[in-house]
């Protein structure tokens, strides 16, 4: 299979959104690589009375526990960079 002449992540997508692979799949080759895959995210084990509380506390306020968890990291980071600089 000749590779297409595609510049950009943009006409990849494009590409093979028109094509069918099962009409080509006998063109292509084997490959093999290595995928190295780093999370964005990290997790931290939390106490089960706690999560309880959180989870509850995000029902009451309309958001998920994850995005009320970063929320309140946050804010406390900040609090504390905030003390740092003003040491």
């Amino acid at each position: 299979m000749k590779d297409p002449a595609l510049h950009t992540y943009g006409e990849l997508g494009e590409y093979w959104s028109r094509q069918d692979l099962g009409k080509i799949w006998e063109e292509t080759e084997q490959a093999e690589f290595d995928v190295d895959i780093q999370s964005e995210r990290k997790y931290y084990p939390v106490e089960l009375e706690l999560s309880r509380r959180i989870l509850e506390t995000a029902r009451k306020r309309g958001v998920s526990s994850e995005t009320l968890v970063n929320l309140w990291l946050r804010e406390k980071v900040d609090q504390d960079v905030c003390v740092d600089k003003s040491i």
